[in-house]
């Protein structure tokens, strides 16, 4: 079904159990794609609101510096803090795809919902799809703060959540990298004004922890979101192989990543399961193309990744940066 979205805009393909799509006519260039969205930019974003996510095909996007080009044409770009995996930086303020591997899945999250500023709108590019698999999967927010169990989001919500983080120098994101600066002072600086407790372990390691709320209410619109990384990031998520490997290797308490609920409580296996199951059940599949482009409202809208074989080419942005100390006085949890 083909719905116009109002004078001038591009008209909307929405199917069953698919996502919102506009199709960009007469692309011939990067700068025809760029000019396109620069033209068509109010309208898009009115769409990502309306929808949650919407795929604009037609770009014919090949390289990172169009991508950065569209996306900043569709939003204020921001510079990435505290990733949780290794990106490399493109060209006009793209990043890589993290470096995940291709045989494990990234499961549903909202990019840096542990972060005080985070981006509001994330776009993936597709410019090369994988020989099977490496779909990205999105699901409602609304509907997932909605539909969950009420006593668990009950006791998310009295307590919130804590992600731990052990920035080891043999796996994942190095400190350096994640925060932007090999200055142990900038670090301090950093945590103390974004509400991370910090310590350095062995005079190399650096150790964060802190503490965030589930909910989030959409900025625009006010629908209550189930906003956060509690299971993505959990233990109980990792394959059993890694997590026991890392576990032996480091500890439970030096994992590289961990969340648990705001008491300071680990969580049962059950809880992150029954998480995991309740995104399963609400995902949507994105079918794209090479030259696609997906811009999702970050706050509405989790995503994640099907594992793949092949090779499989996608740039991301980040857009719109929020703060949540500007939207939410108690951003910063108490036990």
């Amino acid at each position: 079904m083909s719905v116009e979205a109002g004078p001038g805009a591009p008209a909307v393909e929405l199917r069953a159990g698919g996502v919102a799509t506009v199709t960009a006519p007469d692309i011939e260039s990067g700068e025809d794609a760029v000019r396109w969205a620069a033209t068509h930019r109010d309208a898009l974003r009115a769409l990502v609101l309306e929808h949650g996510a919407l795929l604009v095909r037609g770009l014919g996007l090949r390289d990172a510096e169009t991508v950065s080009g569209v996306a900043a044409r569709l939003t204020t770009l921001m510079v990435e803090r505290e990733g949780f995996a290794t990106r490399s930086r493109l060209p006009g303020g793209a990043y890589s795809s993290s470096e995940w591997a291709s045989d494990m899945p990234m499961c549903m999250h909202h990019e840096l919902s542990y972060a005080r500023t985070f981006p509001a709108t994330m776009m993936f590019a597709c410019l090369a799809v994988a020989e099977s698999g490496g779909e990205i999967e999105l699901a409602d927010a609304a509907v997932m703060a909605a539909e969950l169990p009420a006593e668990l989001v009950d006791g998310f919500a009295r307590d919130g959540w804590w992600l731990s983080r052990n920035y080891h120098p043999e796996t994942g994101q190095s400190w350096q990298d994640a925060f932007g600066t090999d200055d142990r002072d900038a670090v301090t600086a950093y945590c103390a004004d974004n509400g991370i407790v910090h310590r350095w372990r062995d005079g190399q390691v650096l150790r964060t922890w802190q503490r965030r709320p589930v909910l989030l209410d959409h900025p625009v619109t006010g629908v209550r979101c189930w906003f956060n990384q509690i299971a993505f990031l959990n233990e109980w998520t990792m394959e059993e192989a890694i997590r026991e490997y890392l576990v032996a290797e480091f500890g439970v308490d030096g994992l590289p990543f961990n969340t648990g609920r705001g008491t300071g409580q680990r969580l049962e296996a059950s809880t992150v399961d029954a998480l995991n199951t309740a995104y399963t059940r609400r995902a949507v599949r994105v079918q794209w193309q090479p030259g696609d482009l997906l811009v999702v409202d970050n706050v509405r809208t989790s995503h994640s990744r099907l594992p793949y074989t092949g090779r499989r080419e996608v740039v991301v942005a980040m857009g719109d940066a929020l703060d949540r100390a500007e939207l939410d006085a108690g951003w910063q949890v108490k036990a």
